[in-house]
């Protein structure tokens, strides 16, 4: 189907707000399951890192089955995908609730409620940039952060429910607010002119007429003429032998005619249609070539291969914080009456505040956005060293706001990625990214709890978080040094017939 020019306006303001609650919905669990994470602690009585696989794996799945969401919601549209997953999020929390392990809770509320969450994200980027252009950035700011508002009110939700109606009760009532992504997906009409030609069919009629094979309706006329006139030759024969032979064998001449000259043009046909097929093929693997040669000259770039070692690393390091700050504090025996507010709900609003701040740094022309970014990973790195000597909650919620708002950092991140490679290679580029980022965030959780279950104290774990976020900030901070810019334009040209992908939102 061919889209019609964004209005940028009109039906796109009902986008973006549903778009805004479809993000709170699916999300504000998962970014809040470190009040979950204490439940199953206490419920199922496993370790740490072994716990931590719940909470990482819903937050990463979706961003390293990315390549897998994108190609859904280019086959089947937005509002389709986004009303299947609203099933997905809402079933997957609702089956948590029946959890007899930690391992069902990994499928359950990991894969499932982080798959739905993935597809979901795609979808609501997708039917955005469909509807925007001009102000695209603003309608992307706007509903990135209903994720943030989500983890806010979440994370008091979840742990007022808990109280009230115990972890399963917690989970059938949010899995059934899950279930108002439903109607939100239902208003997500695609931009789409009806009478436009489909681009299948386009492709079709570009094909030359020679690589059509034999309709099957005709193919099949022809099979049911041969059987009658079989049939009337048997009929014939039963009544009168004599003219029978006669007509055998004027039949047989004629027949064996048709069969030759039919045979001929078949063979033709199937011989050209295998010609066609094996075209294909060899232009497909070429273009699978090319992809993968690109690949490659973009790690060539050392500005890119460090920001690939910095994102991963800062997911590592940086993402554990958001998962485990409730329990960082219960270890460190604070009472519960000093609690004014979750610190993970403290780490939401301050995310939607570095967000907007950040994202508004980085339109400024004199502000490097690189630059930016950098700064920010190294104050992260510096925070998260500092969570060792935090004693009190009012240390804690001071931290956890400084690592809430250097979070915030992912609303610049396409900006860097940009500055990095080019607005050409960014949908490639941005893919390879965030597959690293879910996988970082993937393996963080678990790393922590582990460095817990061997030590038996968080300082360990936490000196191993701030490492990595500081080797990644360092790694990139050298890498965009002025020096070596000459090196990167240079290794950052691609051949001349170059492989585009074809974005989803187009």
């Amino acid at each position: 189907m061919v889209f019609r020019k964004p209005p940028d306006g009109g039906w796109g303001w009902v986008i973006v707000v549903v778009s805004f609650f479809t993000q709170f919905l699916c999300y504000g669990s998962p970014l809040a399951v470190g009040v979950l994470y204490l439940e199953w602690l206490d419920a199922f009585g496993e370790g740490k890192g072994k716990t931590a696989w719940v909470g990482s794996l819903a937050n990463g799945i979706g961003l390293l089955a990315s390549p897998v969401c994108s190609i859904c919601v280019s086959s089947f549209g937005a509002r389709p995908v986004a009303i299947f997953s609203g099933f997905m999020v809402a079933g997957g929390l609702m089956m948590s609730s029946f959890a007899p392990n930690i391992y069902f809770l990994y499928i359950s509320y990991g894969i499932v409620v982080g798959l739905g969450c993935g597809l979901l994200y795609t979808a609501t980027v997708t039917i955005t940039c469909q509807y925007f252009d001009k102000r695209r950035g603003l309608a992307l700011g706007l509903i990135s952060t209903g994720s943030s508002v989500g983890l806010f009110i979440y994370a008091a939700l979840q742990r007022e429910l808990i109280e009230l109606y115990g972890l399963d009760g917690c989970l059938l009532i949010v899995g059934a607010l899950s279930l108002n992504i439903l109607a939100c997906g239902s208003l997500m009409r695609p931009l789409e002119s009806s009478s436009s030609p489909q681009p299948e069919k386009m492709c079709v009629d570009k094909v030359p007429d020679q690589y059509f094979v034999y309709h099957e309706k005709e193919k099949t006329i022809e099979e049911n003429i041969s059987i009658l006139e079989k049939g009337y030759i048997d009929e014939k024969c039963v009544n009168n032998v004599p003219d029978c032979k006669q007509d055998i064998t004027l039949n047989k001449n004629v027949l064996s005619s048709i069969n030759i000259n039919e045979k001929d043009t078949y063979k033709k046909k199937v011989v050209e249609q295998t010609n066609f097929c094996k075209q294909l093929a060899k232009r497909k693997w070429q273009l699978y070539l090319t992809y993968w040669k690109e690949t490659m000259v973009l790690f060539k770039n050392k500005v890119f291969s460090a920001l690939f070692v910095a994102i991963l690393l800062f997911d590592i390091g940086g993402f554990p914080p958001s998962l485990l700050m409730e329990d960082v504090a219960r270890s460190a025996n604070i009472s519960e009456d000093d609690y004014y507010m979750p610190l993970i709900s403290i780490i939401g609003i301050m995310t939607t505040v570095g967000k907007l701040i950040l994202g508004i740094l980085a339109d400024f022309k004199w502000v490097n956005t690189l630059y930016l970014y950098v700064t920010t990973l190294l104050m992260t790195g510096v925070a998260l060293f500092a969570i060792p000597f935090a004693k009190s909650y009012l240390t804690l919620a001071m931290l956890s706001g400084i690592l809430g708002f250097l979070t915030g950092n992912w609303s610049i991140f396409p900006y860097v990625t940009t500055k990095t490679v080019g607005i050409e290679k960014l949908t490639h580029a941005y893919g390879i990214l965030m597959f690293f980022a879910g996988l970082g965030n993937s393996l963080g959780p678990p790393i922590v709890g582990w460095f817990y279950d061997w030590t038996q104290e968080y300082n360990t774990a936490f000196y191993f978080s701030g490492f990595c976020v500081l080797l990644g900030g360092f790694l990139l901070l050298l890498a965009a040094l002025p020096c070596w810019n000459a090196c990167t334009n240079q290794s950052s040209k691609l051949p001349p017939n170059t492989y585009s992908y074809k974005v989803a939102s187009n």
